[in-house]
């Protein structure tokens, strides 16, 4: 029995080794994708033009720059104007979802996010089929144009819809309705109300989603890229620097500027959820919809509005990928989905996509869950546990340009041992997998902080190995958040432009590079095909998992009823 007894204890030490060693493991890996390239960045920012370092002379040379600063000017107008607009469109469709008994909900709440599988071009492409020289609704910009400021908005609006409303639905999905009650026998009406109790109830989800859309506007590469025209912003600039001119100096403090309102926004949010209070207490009561006539007359007509605008949006570059020449010949065709007469990657650049994607789906969940796992359960190496969160949470505040921009720097470098994952698409992997990695971390961590945290300490005093636990209770508890974090990387590698436009060579371009660069070479038909087939993939997808989601709940659901009481 002594034997057995030290066989079991250096069995469970072997466990707790390995388990530290694919902790630090998690770790370097992370490091390498995340901290190394932003390193690489801030060293390439400090050097000239021939490499040599310069200090801070380099960046005070660029920040002096006249066209720097108009390209400063104009993302900092793109993104104000964009904040003042989409924000409270998209605090009124929440309001509306969440706090009136609207007709079709499910269906409103469904147009709102389909901009999420769409690459942030599509809208671009959809507002010069609509407002461009030969659009539909040109007349509706009498002595305008929808090429620069006007246009850049309108995509970015709708491009960062859905964000900002996930935020608000959040934070308008919880009401106390004794509130409500005392401040109606009090004689205040229902602006009153709005304005006392509702608005600073959900002030921190308006602050979170309105810095979310700031920094998502100012560091977006697609959009004004698309419709920009000569509009000047720095996403912009930086592609022109480091792709046009090969300034790659210039191109990093541009990427170090593109960082500055991603971290600020990032730490400002932190700081605005430390301070958040609970908006319900046990002695609450639920808040009910509104019922009457008006408010659902109201909401609905301001939610078909909305979902019209976004499905127009959609629609039109779908639409414009099946019809022969708009607008002049509005007759049915496949024609432009033959690739192989236009330039940018055609049907290789969609395998490409597919391939990428779902490698991006299988490592990232992967890496992820486990490096997760790891923080959260590991108590024997709390050390490296909080390191791999810290770093999990920092993609979070860097936009996907910037980070595209450190893996130049850093990964092309001849000194690099991994210099050979350089154009490779490995790398696409990696890179994409790093830059969606904070939310999916996120998602994973809140899985595991809801099961029993008696789970490996019992199975230990029982003797059953670490990975037997995880493999047999830990994984198959948490099946349905792998799942959502599994279509989450896919979707976002179908769909990813900023991150990987540095990284793509003509053996791996991918499908949403491809649109970019047929609509460069004036085959805008055939990029609004690449792109409707990147909406088609992602909604497929998106589909299945909900399927396989939903048979997973129904087996749980039966096995909970044949259990045992």
């Amino acid at each position: 029995m002594p034997i057995l007894r030290r066989s079991r204890r250096l069995a469970a030490s072997v466990d707790e080794t390995l388990a530290g060693l694919l902790q630090w493991l998690l770790l370097a890996v992370l490091v390498v994708a995340v901290l190394l390239p932003l390193a690489a960045i801030l060293g390439k920012a400090l050097t000239d033009a021939d490499g040599q370092f310069a200090g801070f002379m380099q960046i005070s040379k660029t920040l002096s720059q006249p066209g720097l600063l108009r390209a400063m000017n104009g993302s900092l107008q793109v993104a104000v104007l964009s904040t003042l607009l989409v924000v409270p469109l998209a605090y009124g469709y929440a309001a509306a979802l969440c706090r009136v008994q609207l007709p079709m909900r499910g269906l409103f709440r469904l147009l709102a996010l389909l901009p999420l599988l769409a690459p942030s071009l599509l809208p671009g492409i959809s507002l010069v089929y609509l407002f461009g020289n030969q659009g539909l609704l040109k007349e509706w910009l009498p002595g305008g144009s929808i090429y620069g400021l006007t246009g850049i908005v309108l995509g970015e609006a709708f491009y960062t819809f859905p964000h900002a409303l996930m935020i608000l639905l959040t934070a308008l999905s919880v009401g106390d309705a004794r509130l409500y009650e005392a401040a109606g026998t009090l004689g205040a009406g229902r602006v009153r109300q709005f304005l006392t109790i509702t608005l600073p109830g959900s002030r921190y989800g308006v602050i979170s989603a309105a810095l979310l859309v700031f920094t998502l506007t100012v560091t977006d590469f697609g959009v004004p890229k698309i419709i920009g025209g000569a509009f000047p912003v720095l996403a912009v600039e930086a592609y022109k620097q480091v792709i046009g001119q090969q300034n790659f100096a210039q191109g990093a403090v541009i990427g170090l500027l593109l960082l500055l309102p991603a971290v600020l926004s990032f730490v400002l949010d932190q700081g605005l959820q430390r301070r958040q209070q609970a908006q319900l207490s046990a002695k609450s009561q639920p808040l009910q919809a509104l019922r009457g006539w008006p408010a659902r007359l109201l909401a609905l007509g301001f939610c078909s509005l909305i979902g019209a605008g976004l499905l127009l949006m959609m629609g039109t570059a779908i639409a414009a990928a099946f019809i022969r020449q708009w607008p002049y010949q509005m007759t049915f065709t496949l024609a432009h989905f033959n690739f192989d007469q236009v330039d940018g990657g055609g049907w290789l650049a969609f395998g490409n996509s597919l391939r990428m994607a779902l490698a991006t789906a299988v490592l990232g969940s992967s890496l992820v869950f486990l490096s997760a796992w790891s923080s959260c359960k590991l108590r024997s190496a709390r050390l490296g546990g909080s390191l791999l969160h810290a770093i999990a949470m920092l993609p979070m505040a860097v936009p996907g340009l910037v980070l595209g921009l450190g893996y130049i720097f850093f990964f092309n470098s001849d000194a690099n041992p991994l210099h050979g994952l350089y154009g490779s698409m490995a790398i696409l992997v990696l890179c994409t997998v790093a830059h969606y990695t904070t939310t999916a971390h996120m998602t994973a961590r809140t899985a595991l902080t809801q099961l029993d945290p008696d789970f490996e300490p019992v199975a230990a005093s029982l003797k059953v190995p670490l990975w037997l636990t995880l493999w047999r209770v830990t994984v198959p508890a948490c099946l349905p958040a792998i799942l959502e974090i599994a279509r989450y990387f896919f979707v976002s590698a179908m769909t990813t432009v900023s991150a990987v436009i540095f990284l793509y060579t003509p053996d791996t371009v991918l499908a949403a590079v491809a649109v970019l660069n047929m609509d460069d070479a004036g085959d805008t038909a055939a990029a609004a095909a690449m792109a409707t087939l990147i909406v088609a993939s992602a909604a497929v997808v998106c589909l299945l998992f909900a399927l396989l989601s939903h048979a997973l709940l129904r087996q749980h659901q039966r096995w909970r009823q044949a259990a045992p009481r």
